[in-house]
């Protein structure tokens, strides 16, 4: 069959691989219907700092059906479409047991610790795939993972209804955020993105302001009202150290952009508004919420996704993300 496999930093190659195997007990065998580049596959094929066997398939976004059950597994029927848990938890650690699966002390994703979706058929854990509704486009289903996220996201900010909040980036995550913000009541909702792109697809599928992220807009948008609520979705320190700056007192910010090194923020600002900074890491059962949230978000997300793409063409579409050139929101792999 055919996958995508990463070799190592900046080394991604189109091969033909064994199909897997019948699957052992409590696995199942799955067909890949649609798949997404995550901004993590990015990050991996940039420094392979998460990666921990060589070569992988990437791929934690994905939505297939099922081919094969093996021994043990229950609730699965051939057929059957299914969205992949992104997380590999140990699940022993006082994190696991206690239901924090993302806060495990050596959590592993898939696409990074075994064969991901960027491939015809992967097998996994019964236990790490969630049953989607029947009919549902599978580009919309593959949107389970990341929509997870967001919701994480908006439970770990936990704004108030009737307050203004703010989104920084309109990235994959960042997108998600401000369209499920909106979908579920909370707003009014303002975001700032620079690609003209996003911008748009963002501000055509739900009723939130794009605005620039600087004083006298965000203050204006704002009519008067402080900014307490707040998302860092770019992963730039100099987005944090504004967002900080335009925060009122007792603000509180959501982190979730991926990083890269170390940033400066004005700590000051911090102390003297008791501004409160929460980091936000994948999801804790939110996948589950975001399934059952996906036939009514369906119209607007398939607004937000790319025409699909073969793997053949998945070198070239991380080249095009990576230098800014994306066509959609998410890039969709069908293979």
């Amino acid at each position: 069959m055919r996958a995508v496999r990463f070799h190592g930093v900046g080394d991604l190659r189109v091969e033909e691989v064994p199909a897997p195997a019948a699957p052992d007990a409590g696995q199942v065998r799955l067909r890949v219907r649609a798949a997404g580049i995550c901004g993590s596959d990015l990050h991996n094929f940039k420094t392979g700092q998460w990666v921990s066997r060589l070569p992988v398939t990437p791929g934690h976004e994905f939505a297939a059906e099922v081919l094969e059950v093996g021994a043990g597994v229950a609730g699965l029927e051939l057929g059957d479409l299914v969205v992949a848990d992104s997380r590999a938890p140990c699940g022993r650690c006082d994190n696991c047991r206690a239901g924090r699966q993302n806060l495990c002390g050596s959590l592993g994703y898939v696409g990074e610790v075994c064969d991901g979706g960027f491939a015809e058929q992967v097998t996994l854990p019964a236990a790490g795939v969630l049953p989607v509704a029947r009919g549902l486009p599978a580009e919309v289903a593959a949107l389970s993972e990341p929509l997870g996220v967001a919701l994480h996201v908006i439970r770990r900010l936990d704004p108030v209804a009737g307050e203004p909040v703010l989104v920084a980036g309109a990235g994959p995550v960042g997108g998600l955020v401000t369209l499920l913000l909106d979908h579920l009541g909370f707003g009014p909702v303002l975001f700032a993105e620079r690609q003209q792109t996003r911008r748009e697809l963002i501000a055509g599928a739900c009723s939130a302001r794009a605005v620039e992220l600087e004083a006298n807009a965000v203050k204006d948008a704002l009519g008067g009202r402080p900014l307490r609520y707040a998302v860092e979705a770019t992963g730039h320190g100099a987005v944090l150290d504004r967002l900080i700056a335009l925060a009122g007192g007792g603000a509180r910010i959501a982190m979730v952009g991926i990083f890269h090194g170390r940033t400066e923020i004005d700590p000051n600002a911090i102390v003297e508004r008791e501004i409160e900074l929460r980091g936000c890491s994948v999801f804790a059962d939110e996948q589950r919420e975001a399934v059952a949230l996906l036939p009514a978000l369906a119209p607007k997300l398939q607004r937000l996704v790319s025409a699909p793409i073969s793997l053949d063409e998945v070198p070239r579409a991380y080249q095009d993300l990576l230098e800014g050139r994306a066509p959609a929101l998410k890039t969709i792999i069908k293979p």
